[in-house]
């Protein structure tokens, strides 16, 4: 049993090593040590989640709220896109509309705004596009930016505070929904420990920690019937970042009519409120030309969109995007539709024949499916949207997520100190391996389960 301790404790100094040497001590562009790293990280991780008897279940979790803090006062290497929130906190901490004018404007004679300078400027690595951050994620960059309105560093550290708590919210729900669904209490090291998840949620400080915090917490209450609680929780995590809208259909199919109408209805209420400080002619603009360009011009770690592409490639001679990019997030919003319809008559019939309504517990895999079919065909996936998927299946008997976590940190070799170019036979490999794990999963791996 000494031993064992002492084993524990060593691996979880040397994780603790490792995070605080990315976080502190290596940029993007340095690939072999980073990926080197990560990939040890990531093995640990591994054994940690199968291996850990229920007894230590408590160590890890503190260990990860370790992990988490000791990054409290780095500065983000893995992602520039802190910038941007601050550059967004300082307008509105100015009174000016984040959505009003391209960053470029406020750097004009005449205009001065407490720190927007070229300093800042020069750290945005989207300067020439409108802000694309919903009104939630807009009061975290102020509240970072109030609490600290003259260093770049404090500001980081107010966001990342949030997201540490945040996260700790997310773990406490992933407790209490594993004990009202019966499953493991071990599963939530799952997304407790998970690598990417520590670096891109409170490392790079991506506002999926409050997603998934508002999305689990709105999961709880529907579990519990608190149908307006639930649409309250929604809201939030919309009003965060848009994605989760593709989970309503599926949401108001489980519901029957009435609740329906109740949490569409507060959901719309909610969101309205939200969006009402920054309510502008404005936010009409500058939001609808960064949608535009997120479906016509945005390209990353895609899947069935690169293949298209290169159709278009072969038969147009030059990139389809434009054209293809917002025919594709159609196709994937009428999917997600049919499948919300055909999973929720699916349920009802399981219900029908048991006699119990079991069908808000098979909810997180249901929503697992529709952020898949999203994400095969979108045309940008960063490492960060995968946190959410993860998080989803913490509550199933599905483990590709895992192993997408892993390897979707590969894109990061794409980096170099003069820009990035991403490596299609790396997008590639991705992509085999993880529909290759899933149809293990799916098929062999469920026939020869003893359940």
């Amino acid at each position: 049993m000494a031993r064992q301790k002492f084993s524990t404790y060593i691996i979880a100094i040397i994780s603790l090593l490792a995070y605080l040497y990315i976080g502190y001590g290596i940029e993007r562009h340095e690939t072999v040590p980073l990926l080197a790293i990560y990939s040890a990280l990531f093995l640990i991780y591994l054994v940690i989640i199968k291996e850990t008897p229920d007894n230590q279940i408590q160590f890890w979790i503190l260990a990860a709220f370790v992990f988490r803090i000791s990054l409290l006062i780095a500065l983000p290497n893995l992602s520039d896109d802190a910038y941007r929130f601050i550059w967004d906190g300082r307008l509105l901490a100015s009174g000016y509309h984040p959505f009003a004018e391209l960053p470029a404007y406020y750097l004009q004679p005449g205009i001065t705004i407490p720190g927007i300078d070229n300093v800042l400027f020069d750290k945005l690595n989207s300067p020439e596009y409108f802000t694309i951050y919903p009104p939630f994620a807009q009061f975290i960059f102020w509240l970072s930016v109030k609490l600290s309105s003259d260093s770049i560093l404090g500001s980081i550290m107010v966001m990342r505070s949030l997201v540490i708590a945040a996260e700790v919210g997310s773990l406490v729900i992933i407790r209490s929904l594993l004990m009202k669904f019966k499953l493991p209490k071990k599963n939530v090291l799952i997304y407790a420990l998970n690598p990417l998840v520590i670096l891109e949620l409170t490392g790079n400080l991506h506002a999926e920690a409050f997603v998934v915090f508002f999305l689990l917490l709105s999961i709880l209450f529907i579990i519990d019937k608190k149908v307006i609680k639930a649409a309250l929780s929604f809201s939030i995590a919309v009003c965060t970042k848009l994605l989760p809208l593709i989970f309503i259909p599926l949401l108001t199919l489980r519901f029957g009519w009435k609740k329906s109408f109740q949490f569409c209805t507060v959901l719309a209420l909610c969101c309205v409120l939200l969006f009402l400080p920054l309510w502008d002619k404005e936010i009409i603009t500058g939001f609808s030309q960064s949608l535009g360009l997120y479906f016509k011009k945005f390209e990353f770690n895609a899947s069935l969109y690169y293949l298209v592409r290169e159709y278009g490639f072969w038969y147009k001679g030059y990139n389809i995007i434009q054209s293809t990019g917002w025919k594709l997030g159609l196709v994937a919003g009428i999917v997600i539709v049919l499948f919300a319809f055909a999973s929720s008559m699916v349920e009802r019939s399981r219900c029908i024949k048991s006699g119990i309504d079991s069908s808000m517990f098979t909810l997180p895999l249901a929503l697992m499916w529709s952020l898949c079919i999203y994400f095969l065909f979108t045309t940008t996936l960063h490492p960060w949207y995968i946190t959410t998927l993860l998080a989803l299946s913490v509550f199933t008997q599905l483990r590709f997520p895992i192993a997408w976590t892993g390897l979707i940190f590969l894109t990061y070799v794409g980096y170099t100190q003069n820009g990035f170019f991403e490596d299609l036979w790396i997008t590639l490999a991705e992509y085999l391996f993880i529909f290759g794990y899933l149809g293990y999963e799916l098929l062999w791996k469920r026939e020869h389960s003893p359940a």
